[in-house]
C-alpha cells in the first residue's frame, strides 16, 4: 500500500500529489532526452511505458476479472491518451527544447480548463497561468521548427484527454491497478513504432537503466500521484495546477541539462506559481 492509499485521515493533500507528479515527470523527461540518440524517441517511449506497466502490474496486481465493461473501456481510453501524449511529446523533443515543448504542450490542459470553468476566479487563474506560459515560450531564445511545435501541441491535446480519462478511471477502479492496465494498453499501441529503437538494449543493456529511470519518474510515480489526486480534485483545478509544468521543465533543464534561466523565464515562473497558489487556495476554501 502506497502513501496515497492510506487511511482517509492521513492522506496526502491532493495539491501536493500534483506538485510531486510535476517534479517527477519533468526530471524524467530531461533524462529521457539523453537517451534519444541511442534508443530513439519511440524506443524510449516504448520502454518507459512497458517497464512502468510491468512494475505497477507486479506491485498492485489489478483484479481485472472483477472489472465491469465500463472499467475496461475507461482503462483502454486512458491507454490511448497516454500513448499519444508520450509518443508525440518525445517526438517533439527531438527538435524542440524541453521548456518550449512543455510550454506548447500545456495549451491542451489550459484549453480544457477554460472549457470547464464555471467561476470567474478559475478563469482568471487560468489566464494568469496562460500569460506565464506565453512569456516562458517567448523567452526561450530559440527558433523551434514548426513540425516540432505541432507535435507538442498534439501531445497537449492528448494530455487534456488523459486528464479526463484518468479522472474517469479513478472513479471506477480503486487503487492504482487501473493505471497498470492503461499503461499496458499504451505500450501495446506504441510497440510497432518503438521496437526498432528499443532493441538497442539487447546490445547495450546499460541503456535499460536509463529507460527504467525514466519509467519510474515519468510514469510509475507521476501517474500514480496524479490519478490519486484526481480522485479528490476537480479536473479544472488540476488543469490550473499543471500550469507549473513549463516552470518545472525549465528547472529540470537547469539541473539536468545545465540550461541557464533568463529574466523572462524567472518572470514566467513567478506568474505560473501565483496561478498555482491561487488555484490551490481556492480549492481548499471550496473543498
Amino acid at each position: 500500500m502506497t502513501a496515497v492509499d492510506r487511511r482517509p485521515g492521513r492522506v496526502v493533500p491532493a495539491p501536493l500529489l500534483v506538485l510531486g507528479a510535476i517534479a517527477s515527470v519533468q526530471v524524467g523527461s530531461a533524462v529521457a532526452g539523453t537517451l534519444f540518440d541511442d534508443l530513439g524517441a519511440a524506443g524510449v517511449t516504448l520502454l518507459r511505458l512497458a517497464v512502468a506497466a510491468l512494475v505497477l502490474g507486479i506491485a498492485f496486481r489489478p483484479k481485472v476479472r472483477t472489472w465491469t465493461a465500463g472499467a475496461w473501456r475507461a482503462a483502454a481510453l486512458l491507454g490511448v491518451a497516454m500513448a499519444g501524449m508520450n509518443l508525440l511529446f518525445y517526438l517533439a523533443l527531438r527538435t524542440v527544447p524541453l521548456g518550449v515543448g512543455v510550454t506548447v504542450e500545456f495549451l491542451g490542459p489550459l484549453l480544457l480548463t477554460l472549457a470547464q470553468t464555471r467561476r470567474l476566479a478559475d478563469l482568471l487563474w487560468a489566464l494568469l497561468a496562460g500569460g506565464g506560459v506565453a512569456l516562458l515560450g517567448l523567452g526561450a531564445g530559440v527558433s523551434a521548427p514548426l513540425g516540432g511545435l505541432l507535435l507538442a501541441f498534439a501531445a497537449g491535446l492528448c494530455w487534456a484527454g488523459y486528464i479526463l480519462a484518468s479522472a474517469h478511471l479513478g472513479t471506477l477502479v480503486p487503487g492504482t491497478g487501473g493505471l497498470a492496465v492503461a499503461l499496458a494498453v499504451a505500450a501495446t499501441i506504441v510497440l510497432p513504432f518503438g521496437v526498432p529503437g528499443a532493441s538497442a538494449v539487447l546490445d547495450h543493456p546499460h541503456l535499460l537503466i536509463g529507460a527504467a529511470t525514466v519509467a519510474l519518474l515519468s510514469s510509475v510515480l507521476s501517474y500514480g500521484l496524479e490519478i490519486n489526486a484526481l480522485r479528490r480534485m476537480p479536473t479544472r483545478v488540476f488543469g490550473i495546477l499543471m500550469s507549473l509544468e513549463p516552470a518545472a521543465a525549465a528547472l529540470a533543464g537547469l539541473v539536468v541539462l545545465h540550461q541557464r534561466l533568463g529574466p523572462r523565464e524567472v518572470a514566467a515562473l513567478v506568474l505560473v506559481s501565483l496561478a498555482s497558489l491561487g488555484a490551490t487556495l481556492a480549492h481548499r476554501e471550496t473543498g
